[in-house]
């Protein structure tokens, strides 16, 4: 694996460097959209809030 400091004095071209910074920062983004997907509840067993969410708003749960 390498480490940041090889890949900051490696010799390389504009191509290059601009594919590894692309791939660094998809890398990033991808990661952090993971985590943030990971951390959410379940979409589908979340109570509903605000307008319709209660008993007088449309709930069927609550209706008898």
């Amino acid at each position: 694996m390498l480490k940041i400091t090889d890949v900051l004095h490696k010799e390389m071209t504009r191509k290059e460097f601009l594919a590894t910074l692309g791939f660094g920062v998809a890398t990033i983004v991808g990661l952090s959209g993971l985590l943030k997907m990971l951390g959410k509840d379940n979409p589908w067993n979340h109570q509903a809030t605000g307008y319709g969410g209660g008993a007088y708003g449309g709930d069927r749960k609550n209706l008898g």
